[in-house]
């Protein structure tokens, strides 16, 4: 069985005005979200998907580069295909590297139906039926917004929430407070802090980040994730050896020994990678080990769609939960659902939605991902060329366009008197 051909198909969702969230030291404006279906078709007839980031650049790199590498190739062995690419066309090349990783993902599926079981049998092998998984939104909000958020996504069936402060020290330990009297000791709260090391002169030292994450304390947070800018693995480790609230970063790392660092030096609790856009499965089995050694623990990012969920959860069945214990959810609003924004791809690029009950995923055990994708999705939003979202920094005054799933600086806009963005 050979490799016949593989195609990516860039997704959009519009919004009809865009979503304005000032946030301390800024706002942040959202047009549209984006996202990426990845699809192989073998000579055999069996086909595989996988959830690519929502990017031109992936997008290209899968098309001209990935693509005609493997098409014609046996698909019996995906690792030995990821091997010869990575010593070829992939040498040295990280965005390529990254790519790969998603369509490598389609691979292992298509091997996973060509044997007839579920994915996690072929990458490992499960050793339980479901994770857990946390529901994840709260975006530059109210703190009376996070609590009535919150409490719908418990409601949602979810036992944990993840929320993305950026109102200033005092309103983000309120929020904070907010949301634990709102959802109770029963539910798992982690902090987001992406955007404090973005907020220009309003960025958050050392300091103020331990003093926030101590005044945060009666919230019994989870974890606090990214308070200090990503590359600042010194900043972690000194961060936690105070030991006030356990850490959670990763998700912002370029490449292996990125990953490899922050283990090593033990900066994080919680290390955070996303199989669609930073190595797929290959790399985060070989983290798994590292962390197991050093005792620490892994949550899997995720920012896109229920696939992107799916094909994360396969793999995290594979290992114990005292290795892998969190899977991010991210929940959208839809009609009387409680979540962010709406974005009805991520739910519809499946036939049968995912099922949250008591906080866990139940991971299917029918062939390969176990669900059927809607292809409906692929004409029924296309793709809109553009940034999905961008930054205004006020002081000192700059814009950034931002591309992909992360939501990290991509480009600067040259900003002129007057200008907005629409």
């Amino acid at each position: 069985m050979k490799i016949a051909r593989i195609e990516p198909f860039l997704l959009s969702f519009p919004f009809a005005d865009p979503i304005r969230l000032p946030f301390y030291g800024g706002e942040r404006t959202i047009i549209k979200r984006d996202a990426m279906l990845i699809r192989v078709d073998t000579t055999a007839g069996i086909r595989g998907y996988a959830p690519g980031a929502g990017s031109e650049r992936a997008y290209n790199a899968i098309r001209d580069v990935i693509a005609p590498f493997l098409e014609g190739h046996a698909v019996g062995d995906p690792d030995a295909l990821r091997i010869k690419f990575e010593n070829g066309p992939g040498r040295a090349d990280r965005e390529l590297l990254a790519a790969y990783g998603s369509v490598d993902i389609a691979l292992w599926d298509i091997v996973a139906k060509m044997h007839g079981v579920p994915l996690s049998e072929v990458i490992g092998g499960r050793v339980r039926d479901r994770i857990g998984v946390y529901g994840s939104a709260g975006m530059y909000q109210t703190p009376e917004r996070y609590a009535e958020e919150a409490a719908g996504i418990v409601a949602r069936g979810f036992r944990a929430y993840k929320m993305r402060p950026g109102l200033g020290p005092d309103e983000d330990v309120r929020a904070a407070k907010q949301v634990r009297d709102a959802v109770g000791l029963g539910t798992d709260l982690m902090i987001d802090a992406h955007t404090w090391w973005r907020m220009g002169n309003r960025s958050y030292s050392p300091e103020i980040v331990a003093r926030v994450a101590e005044n945060m304390l009666d919230a019994d947070p989870l974890w606090l994730e990214e308070p200090l800018p990503p590359d600042d693995h010194a900043g972690y480790a000194a961060l936690k050896e105070r030991d006030i609230v356990p850490l959670a970063a990763g998700e912002h790392e370029p490449d292996e020994e990125g990953f490899l660092d922050l283990i090593a030096n033990e900066a994080v609790d919680y290390l955070q990678m996303d199989v669609c856009c930073q190595g797929g499965l290959a790399l985060a089995r070989r983290l798994f080990l590292a962390i197991s050694r050093q005792n620490l623990k892994f949550a899997f990012h995720s920012w896109g769609t229920e696939l992107e969920v799916l094909a994360a959860a396969h793999l995290g069945v594979c290992w114990p939960e005292n290795v892998v214990e969190w899977l991010e959810f991210p929940c959208y609003s839809d009609g009387n659902r409680a979540g962010m924004y709406p974005f009805p791809p991520a739910r519809e690029i499946l036939k049968d939605p995912l099922i949250v009950d008591q906080g866990q995923l139940a991971v299917p055990r029918e062939p390969g991902l176990g669900i059927e994708v809607n292809e409906a999705v692929i004409e029924k939003y296309p793709w809109i060329p553009g940034p999905w979202s961008y930054f205004r920094i006020d002081s000192p005054r700059r814009m950034f366009a931002v591309v992909g799933d992360h939501s990290v600086p991509s480009l600067e806009i040259k900003e002129r008197e007057g200008d907005t963005v629409e």
